[in-house]
């Protein structure tokens, strides 16, 4: 699967649905490649986690709400019009160009 940005392949991804899941995210990981997207999510966390991430809260259309870097043992704000939340390594978000008010949708297949 993939992240698009605009028909642009952000990066390769994984969608967390399930309970366990959603709750784990990223955590046991040293290094993240490509991205996770976890739905449904207003609030993640970095409670036990080695590494920072970057998080960006969408709305049910893919719109970026909003976006931040967390360190690791941090609790994210919660947004309450978030369906989704979307994580990578921090500094991916930089790299790719990724901002507020950009529109993103998950793939199955490259376009």
């Amino acid at each position: 699967m993939w992240l698009v940005r605009d028909g642009d392949v952000l990066a390769t991804v994984e969608v967390a649905r399930r309970w366990g899941d959603r709750h784990r995210g990223l955590l046991g990981r040293t290094e993240v490649h490509g991205a996770l997207v976890i739905r449904p999510c207003r609030q993640v966390h970095t409670l036990g986690m080695r590494i920072p991430i970057d998080v960006a809260f969408c709305d049910r259309d893919g719109w970026v709400l909003r976006t931040m870097t967390l360190r690791p043992w941090r609790v994210s704000p919660v947004v309450w019009r978030a369906a989704m939340a979307v994580e990578a390594s921090a500094g991916a978000f930089e790299r790719w160009r990724l901002r507020e008010g950009d529109r993103i949708e998950v793939r199955g297949a490259c376009p």
